[in-house]
This record gives structure tokens, sequence and C-alpha cells, in this order.
């Protein structure tokens, strides 16, 4: 796969829908156990055209693969997508249930989702790959470097799910949360937004809670992120009874992960490869004081708290957090 022509990777079928083109990436299809979205960049922001092969064989790094958080797409990285694909391959997946990838409650559990990243890795980008991953995305990177140690050679962690720390939490996402976590409930909640909010109201929603500042947030991401929200939209009770299920199997496996505090320190005490930590300072989903009881725990890992920024510092400071990282690749995973 890894040498395949970059206008058709072997095995897959270009998507009927391409909501990430404006940022150079394509999107394909491919079957694993189930159709999977997702998106391969172009260096240097150029955009893509199906016509024009362009051979990923001559992006020589480890490659990058992309893992979004929970309620997330493979439009997080747009951002940053294009500036670490130089020299290296660089995808994003839709997770089971997230994006352009269907899902059922069978397929979303962080569990399930781990073992879809571990098919992904190996049969479409083949291995060992650099993970970077959001939230949820973090964590389900946690869990591949640690169970399959062979298929990854780094892990960049932004604003990765860790244990709830000491300390207050912020009030509307602790509710949201603890809504999540009761049956019924939770999922009368998560079905009423999905039929009362607007794709507008849902993407303004999300970049309130994951922004800092949410007047940072680039207008044509927006607009791509609206579009995908309308093409998801259910149009029916019974479609929101659905995608309730499915979005809430992965909350709770998610909170049920973080609840074994233990486990979960000792699970990412034995990853042995090199981390890199971004967080932000004024994160409301994953509190700083997580981050740095991370870091204290992990002095090896190399940590970078970024002043200012939320939880999602790709889209809020992409240049920022482009330039960490491609630092942190060159550093350890120098081009040949």
């Amino acid at each position: 796969m890894i040498g395949a022509d970059y206008s058709r990777p072997v095995g897959a079928r270009p998507a009927t829908s391409q909501f990430a083109a404006p940022w150079g990436a394509r999107g394909y299809i491919s079957d694993l156990g189930g159709p999977v979205h997702w998106i391969e960049f172009s260096p240097d922001h150029e955009a893509c055209h199906p016509e024009q092969g362009r051979d990923s064989s001559t992006r020589p790094g480890a490659p990058i693969v992309f893992v979004h958080g929970l309620g997330g797409s493979h439009l997080n990285w747009c951002m940053i997508g294009p500036k670490l694909a130089a020299g290296r391959r660089a995808v994003a997946l839709d997770l089971n249930g997230f994006g352009l990838t269907p899902g059922s409650r069978a397929t979303t559990a962080v569990q399930a989702n781990a073992q879809l990243l571990d098919r992904f890795v190996r049969e479409v980008t083949g291995t060992p790959v650099i993970l970077v991953g959001n939230s949820m995305g973090g964590l389900i990177s946690i869990l591949q470097t640690a169970a399959r140690p062979d298929t990854v050679q780094g892990l960049v962690l932004i604003d990765p799910a860790l244990p709830l720390p000491r300390g207050k939490l912020d009030p509307q996402v602790t509710g949201n949360f603890l809504l999540y976590s009761l049956p019924g409930p939770g999922e009368l909640f998560v079905r009423r937004y999905l039929l009362r909010r607007t794709p507008e109201q849902a993407v303004r929603q999300l970049l309130e809670v994951c922004f800092a500042d949410p007047s940072r947030a680039d207008p044509e991401l927006i607009a791509a992120d609206i579009a995908l929200i309308e093409r998801r939209k259910p149009i029916s009770g019974h479609q929101a009874s659905v995608r309730a299920g499915t979005f809430l199997t992965a909350a709770r496996s998610l909170l049920r992960v973080l609840g074994l505090r233990r486990r979960y320190w000792e699970m990412a005490a034995g990853i042995d490869v090199p981390v890199l930590l971004i967080g932000g300072e004024d994160d409301r989903l994953v509190q700083v004081a997580a981050m740095r009881e991370a870091a204290a725990r992990f002095p090896h890992w190399e940590s970078v708290i970024l002043a200012g920024v939320g939880h999602t510092p790709m889209l809020e400071v992409p240049g920022v957090t482009a330039a960490t990282i491609a630092d942190w690749l060159g550093r350890h995973f120098p081009e040949t």
C-alpha cells in the first residue's frame, strides 16, 4: 500500500463526498469489516485532482495517522494535515459511527474503534506509523500503542482523554457527561439534540466548548463541518434514536476506561516509543491539571502546554500545533 498511486490507493475506492478537498485531501472508502471513510493529505495545501496521480512512495517517512475524538471527524485535521504531509504520508480516518463511517452499538465503543484503528494501520497505511490522536482519539492511540507496539513508531497526544484530576471541573461539561452516563435520560437528551439543533447551531456549540476563543475558527472549515453535519442529520425519530445509541456507546465506554485510573496509568507507563503531549491550558473537556499530571508521571514524554488555547489546538492554533509536531518529528524521525 505504501507505494500506491495517491489518486487510487490499492483496495480503496474514491468517496462520493469530498468535504476535505479544499485542504488538499482526497477521500476514500476501504472495506475493513464494513465501509470505513478516510482521507489522505497532499503536501503544502495543494488541491487534489483525481486525474493527477501522486506517488506516495516519494514520501518515505513513517506514515502519520490522525485519530479524531468523540463527535469529531476527518475534518478535525484539515488545518495541520497538509503541513505535515511533506516527506511522509498523512491520513485521517473516520472512526466507526463518526464522520462518514457508519457505526452501530456493537462497533462504536472505544475498544471496538481501537480494533478498527489496528486493522486500518495494518491494511491501509502499513506499519509502523506515527499516531496523532485528540481527546478520545488520543486514548484510542494509547490503547493501540500499548497493545500493538510493533505497529507504532511514535505517538502525539493532543489534549487526550485522561483520568479526571482532583479539583474543580467545568459544570456544563460535567453535566453533559453525567447525562450521557444515565440509561434513558442520556438517550432522550442526545436524541432531542440531534433532532432540534440545526447544523449551524451544532457547530457553534462545539466551538464554544472546544475553543478558548471561537473567533479563531476558520470560516471555510466551519462551512465544511456544517455541510458534513447536514449530510449526517437524522430525518426521522428512529434514525435519531440509532445515532444517539451509537454516540452514547462511545461516550460510556470512554468514561468506563477513564474510571479505571490505576489501569490507565499502568497502560500508559508501558509505552516505549517517543511521545509528544500537547495540551490547551484553557481546555474545558480535559483539565490542564490532568495533562500536567501525565507530564509529571512520564517525564520522558515531551510536553507542551499552550496558553489561551482550548481542547482542539490543531484547529484553534494550527500553525503553532503543526510547527510543534514538525519539530518533534524532525528530531525523532528525520526523513530518509
